[in-house]
């Protein structure tokens, strides 16, 4: 009997294991998690859980390659409810492909915008988290302007979207292996 014919063990819908693969290294020294991979989807948000060497304070340095066939103009952040972003002098929050951010006031919601992601284009971005689990999980979802939108209507929807959070979509997740040094 394989998980198919086994009642909530069937996750093939939700969860990609076999075509896109995520991966990480944490140092331990540095609290510096990296993680690269790709996303190949437009429909889904992709919820990642990462298995940390231990709980804390760590700067995430992630890349990430659009392989879909849309040019991503946002990218928003979503953290579990043991995690939250950390928001001061001494931490960057930074990408080279966006030259804005907004941080909700809990500090849970960060979105990149001001910029754009094109096909086959690699997204680079760092900021620092702060959780109280060795596995936090956190949900990221990409918005890309309908084309057939003006571009006042587009800008107007991501201002939007900025204040409000992008729109919530199924959601693939992935569990991110991580490699320990340090």
């Amino acid at each position: 009997m394989n998980a198919a014919n086994m009642p909530g063990l069937d996750v093939s819908s939700r969860v990609r294991a076999r075509d896109i693969q995520m991966a990480g290294v944490a140092d331990v020294r540095r609290r510096v998690l990296m993680i690269s991979g790709a996303i190949d989807t437009a429909d889904h948000d992709i919820s990642l859980c990462v298995n940390l060497p231990e709980p804390g304070r760590w700067q995430i340095i992630k890349s990430t390659t659009n392989l879909t066939d849309q040019t991503w103009v946002a990218i928003q952040v979503i953290t579990d409810e043991e995690s939250s972003f950390v928001d001061d002098d001494d931490n960057a929050v930074i990408s080279r492909q966006f030259t804005k951010t907004f941080m909700t006031p809990d500090q849970r919601r960060l979105t990149f915008y001001g910029g754009e992601v094109r096909p086959g284009e690699s997204l680079l971005k760092m900021y620092s988290l702060e959780t109280s689990a060795r596995r936090p999980s956190y949900t990221y979802s990409q918005y890309s302007p309908i084309t057939a939108d003006s571009t006042e209507t587009s800008a107007a929807k991501l201002d939007q979207m900025i204040t409000d959070g992008l729109p919530s979509r199924p959601v693939i997740e992935l569990i991110v292996p991580v490699t320990v040094i340090g």
